[in-house]
């Protein structure tokens, strides 16, 4: 177990010495605004109107309160998650050959299996942080909002909401690492994540989404407005089975594949 902690101080290392956190930061915190700014717009149109950020011909539908306010949230984390999870965990793993490190790293006299573990570790707990970091910043941008609706209940389902959205997006990204691995670089992985954020909604419209792991997340969150209310426990079993493959064939590929 120590060791396993020495690894996962070198790989965290490693990530706050890189542009990475910065990036991801600046690329989610304009969910918490840009949901803020819709809520605005839906509270007073006519305002909005005033104010240039509508034409007049502009068609607006929706309610301005905290349930619809969380509800946003959840869907923009689902689905934007994909892309900065997916995007970290190519990082994470795909720099290694990149940067040519890989021989070095695996002639270490370590199990391949905690490296591996290691990498998963600072990921998830990387992509968490930054939920909570959006889940925060949504708050204080709702209060300036002066959203109506606000209480203990509407508070205690909304994070609920956003935190389910959040770590059903967060499992979805393993797969990512193992294509990371598999092709020794970043363009496959990041191609995969973006193929998998258009199946996603394609699956979903045509009403195969609790099916597909990278659908249930934005279903779950209400994308398909109330289609959450209808998710079964073979959806989030679908979830767990696909990270649970993620990360047991990038175990494997880093223990048994040929990386010379």
């Amino acid at each position: 177990m120590p060791k396993l902690a020495t690894c996962v101080l070198v790989e965290q290392k490693k990530l706050f010495k890189s542009n990475m956190p910065v990036m991801t930061l600046l690329a989610l915190t304009l969910v918490p605004f840009m949901g803020g700014f819709f809520m605005f717009i839906l509270k007073d149109p006519s305002l909005a109107h005033q104010l240039g950020f509508l034409s007049a011909k502009a068609q607006i539908a929706g309610t301005a309160d905290w349930p619809s306010y969380f509800s946003l949230l959840a869907q923009a984390i689902a689905i934007g998650g994909l892309m900065v999870f997916g995007f970290v965990m190519s990082w994470i793993f795909g720099r290694e050959y990149s940067d040519g490190t890989i021989k070095d790293l695996l002639a270490l006299p370590l199990p391949r299996q905690r490296i591996v573990s290691a990498k998963f570790i600072v990921a998830a707990l990387w992509c968490m942080f930054l939920c909570l970091y959006v889940l925060a910043l949504s708050m204080i941008v709702g209060l300036f909002v002066q959203l109506p609706g606000l209480s203990p209940g509407t508070i205690k389902q909304g994070v609920f909401l956003f935190l389910l959205s959040s770590l059903l997006t967060v499992l979805l990204s393993a797969p990512v690492a193992f294509i990371a691995s598999a092709s020794g670089g970043y363009l496959a992985p990041l191609g995969f994540v973006i193929l998998t954020l258009i199946l996603a909604q394609v699956v979903a419209a045509i009403g195969y989404g609790e099916f597909f792991p990278w659908s249930i997340p934005a279903l779950a969150a209400g994308l398909a407005g109330g289609e959450q209310a209808i998710l079964k426990v073979t959806s989030y079993l679908i979830v767990l089975i696909t990270w649970a493959l993620g990360l047991l064939g990038t175990i494997l590929w880093w223990r048994y594949a040929d990386h010379c």
